[in-house]
């Protein structure tokens, strides 16, 4: 994560508060998957467990404030934000997740350090808000930010990675493996036309551009594997 660790002149959150932030929210995801008596809810989906929702997070945090940065946003709120919106995720419903890790941030700011209301209110508005499926540009730039940041992770390697992993858990072959990608595809266009952020819009370019090359790549190298004209499709 680029930039923790490294305090802003003039920033309301330290290296160090960042640091014991970013702690808690690891050590909470942690938690929330040891409580289940079954281990984990969908815990044989990696994307499902405490380390993979602690990375995506780390991802957000990174693309949320490249994106902050270029479009001018307040890049405390969107790093913090950010860092927080997905601490329930693995504790509640699809549908809360959102509101409980509003709650779970307003906690933490609230009893660690001496961050202003109007801090502290931005940063669990955007936490709550980032599930909203409606246009990104109804809410804050702040917010907007890290809704971006969080389609833009399921789009390129990670997303690519993922799909490919999910083959094993469906006893699917490598032969399948240009037709995963290509979800991954339709799923990173899907994804692009919600941003609306200059900055957004060129990181999605950019992992679309290598997402299809790669599906053409096994295409290429791998024999037999069928070739859909339609995967063309822009």
């Amino acid at each position: 994560m680029a930039a923790v660790g490294v305090e802003i002149k003039g920033s309301r959150v330290t290296a160090e508060e960042l640091a014991e932030m970013e702690h808690f929210v690891r050590e909470y995801l942690a938690a929330s998957v040891e409580s289940e008596d079954d281990g984990g809810r969908m815990r044989w989906y990696p994307w499902h467990s405490a380390e993979y929702r602690f990375n995506h997070i780390l991802n957000v945090v990174d693309i949320a404030e490249r994106i902050a940065a270029k479009e001018g946003a307040d890049t405390d709120v969107v790093r913090v934000a950010a860092l927080f919106h997905d601490v329930s995720k693995l504790e509640a419903d699809q549908d809360v997740h959102a509101e409980e890790g509003a709650r779970v941030a307003r906690q933490y700011l609230e009893t660690h350090g001496d961050y202003p209301e109007s801090f502290v209110a931005e940063v669990c508005s955007s936490v709550e808000d980032h599930s909203y499926q409606g246009p990104v540009t109804d809410l804050s730039l702040e917010t907007q930010c890290l809704i971006e940041a969080d389609l833009l992770d399921k789009v390129g390697a990670n997303g690519t990675t993922l799909m490919i992993l999910r083959m094993g858990y469906e006893a699917r072959t490598h032969m399948d493996a240009a037709e995963m990608v290509q979800r991954v595809l339709e799923r990173g266009r899907e994804h692009a036309s919600r941003v609306e952020s200059d900055a957004a819009e060129s990181i999605a370019h950019e992992r679309i551009k290598r997402v299809k090359w790669f599906r053409e790549w096994l295409e290429d190298e791998v024999a037999e594997m069928s070739h859909d004209r339609e995967f063309d499709r822009e």
